[in-house]
């Protein structure tokens, strides 16, 4: 080999060297810590930076972006003498890298050790159902103390979380039948106000319907007199418009005689004392027609006799026919037939009512058909 090839090869390996000494490449969201002999002289930002060779070296490679550490459960006894485990999640970032290596030998080991004598502390001054309920107010306390004491490291802290907070199985148990009795009252407490509800509208239904019943029974009573009342008065104006007399009106009584056993429920019948009078109306407005032969034709000479008859009306009485006036077979025929039917609605009402009543009441019916 020529000898001038060799210390050209060692010349060449020997600048390689001094340049691959001399570039350092930072990557983004990187920092470097530059120490020259032994002592801190800068901090490379990301991109190409030039160092001395030898003299120069690289500290600490540190990441600024926003990272999160997870602390393990660490046991923390509270006001009323429980220990619970908790588990917190811390959000930091590195904001100084000259502080961060070297103000702090591990900072990742300072900030758990402080948030675990930080936690102790809060949480000691609250008792366990406060500690369940007070997480917002656990977490910015500790992340105002973290924050204040990491300021100095080069380290900002951003959020602190308390993930989980457990206590021992007895207080879980406890705490589970207490929720459960909770639930169990509430629910209780619906149920009753939901039958309350419910009663005051069914009672407030109640109300208006019986309301409402009332009224219309009301307006049903009213109509119905008025319409009796109007029946009555076109009844009594037929009558007096045409000029009923007592015989009329005595048949008509009888007529209305037989209705009185029509209804079912009836078991007991007053016959009234008008009866025998309206009887002997009838009786007298027809005169004795059962024995009276048949009519005789109209002779000249009774006009005589018709004359004070006709005089005997126009004294406002009424008129006995005698046995020897011409009455018609039809006027003696219906005679009978109210007779007939007056003396049979009578018999019928007894009969009925003897039926239909108790043992005790017959007394009675025979006492009012007599």
């Amino acid at each position: 080999m020529d000898p001038v090839v060799v210390p050209l090869l060692v010349a060449a390996i020997v600048v390689v060297f001094l340049v691959a000494s001399t570039v350092r490449i930072v990557p983004q969201a990187r920092r470097y810590n530059i120490e020259r002999f032994g002592r801190y002289r800068r901090t490379l930002q990301p991109g190409l930076n030039l160092v001395l060779p030898v003299a120069d070296r690289i500290n600490t490679k540190l990441d600024v972006r926003e990272q999160v550490y997870s602390s393990d459960p660490r046991p923390v006894i509270t006001e009323d003498n429980l220990v619970v485990n908790i588990d917190t999640v811390l959000y930091y970032q590195i904001t100084d890298p000259r502080a961060a290596a070297y103000e702090v030998a591990d900072y990742l080991q300072a900030i758990d050790q402080l948030t675990v004598t930080t936690l102790r502390n809060v949480i000691g001054s609250m008792d366990l159902e406060e500690t369940l309920t007070s997480r917002e107010e656990i977490n910015s306390r500790l992340r105002a103390v973290l924050d204040d004491a990491t300021g100095k490291w080069g380290i900002r802290v951003n959020r602190v979380e308390i993930k989980a907070i457990d206590p021992p199985h007895t207080i879980k148990e406890a705490m589970e039948k207490q929720m459960r009795a909770e639930r169990d009252k509430r629910a209780a407490i619906l149920h009753a106000e939901g039958e309350r509800q419910a009663k005051i509208l069914t009672a407030e239904g109640t109300k208006q319907k019986d309301i409402l019943e009332a009224q219309g029974t009301q307006q049903a009573m009213i109509l119905r007199a008025d319409g009796e009342a109007k029946a009555v008065e076109l009844v009594f104006q037929a009558v007096h418009r045409n000029n009923a007399d007592a015989k009329i009106l005595a048949y008509k009584y009888l007529e209305t005689l037989p209705h009185l056993a029509n209804s079912d429920n009836n078991t007991f019948w007053v016959i009234p004392g008008e009866l025998t009078e309206a009887i002997r109306t009838v009786t007298t407005a027809f005169g004795d027609q059962s024995t009276a032969g048949p009519a005789r034709p109209s002779q000249p000479e009774e006009a005589g006799d018709a004359a004070p008859a006709d005089a005997a009306s126009d004294d406002g009485r009424t008129p006995e026919l005698a046995a020897g006036s011409a009455v018609s077979l039809e006027a003696a025929a219906a005679a009978d037939e109210a007779e007939r039917q007056a003396a049979e609605a009578v018999s019928d009402a007894k009969a009925e009512a003897a039926a239909a009543t108790s043992p005790q009441v017959p007394h009675l019916g025979r006492a009012a058909g007599d």
